[in-house]
């Protein structure tokens, strides 16, 4: 049986649009019934962040060159494009550090793929559906323990710099290779698919990587 395709999806917990990408990406994985193998990489939209976090309004208007106005039209945009996807974006007041939970993603890719898009999933909700603060450790101990990995080794990993050095050369990797916005989804290594893309996108990708033929 030939391998499945390896899909390297490099997304930050604090992008909407990642997690409008990530659920097409699982909708056409589902459609063509593709094999596939989904790895979660690091990437940070605001890396110098404090542990305080910034008010999420003042951050993007000044971040993004955007009026008031012309921002929750952005929002409106991507609620519209989340809802038939089945993610529901919520009111979210403040922008957060993500490095952490980028360290739990890691620990939990070694865990197991399946952990891993559990946890993916459930911080994506967490910050854009909930509007939590997923740089805060009680927060991502919760989260890491509701999707079945182990509460007092996440928190053990949180408390100390354990696998920091591992994220950070992952978020160089794919820099380095010219990844500078998010999600950029790479197809067996060779085949990149940048942005919240519709469904059949990533349809089409699966279909020319697998062989397979729409019904």
């Amino acid at each position: 049986m030939p391998a499945p395709i390896r899909i390297d999806f490099v997304s930050d917990v604090s992008c909407p649009w990642c997690a409008v990408g990530l659920n097409a990406l699982e909708q056409a994985i589902r459609t063509t019934g593709a094999d596939v193998e989904i790895h979660f990489q690091p990437f940070e939209l605001n890396p110098q962040m404090s542990a305080q976090g910034e008010d999420a309004t003042e951050h993007l208007v000044r971040k993004y060159g955007l009026t008031p106005q012309q921002l929750e039209r952005n929002r409106e945009m991507i609620r519209a494009r989340g809802a038939p996807l089945g993610f529901e974006f919520g009111p979210r007041q403040r922008i957060h550090n993500t490095f952490d939970a980028h360290r739990l993603l890691h620990w939990a890719g070694l865990e197991g793929g399946e952990k891993q898009r559990a946890l993916k999933h459930a911080l994506l909700r967490a910050y854009h559906s909930d509007g939590e603060d997923v740089g805060a450790h009680d927060v991502l101990v919760r989260i890491a323990s509701a999707v079945g990995l182990d509460a007092q080794r996440a928190r053990a990993i949180l408390e100390s710099g354990e696998f920091a050095d591992d994220v950070r050369a992952q978020e160089r990797y794919y820099t380095e290779r010219g990844i500078q916005a998010v999600p950029a989804v790479i197809f067996d290594e060779r085949q990149l698919v940048s942005g919240g893309q519709p469904v059949e996108v990533f349809e089409q990708a699966l279909r020319q990587l697998s062989g397979a033929r729409p019904s």
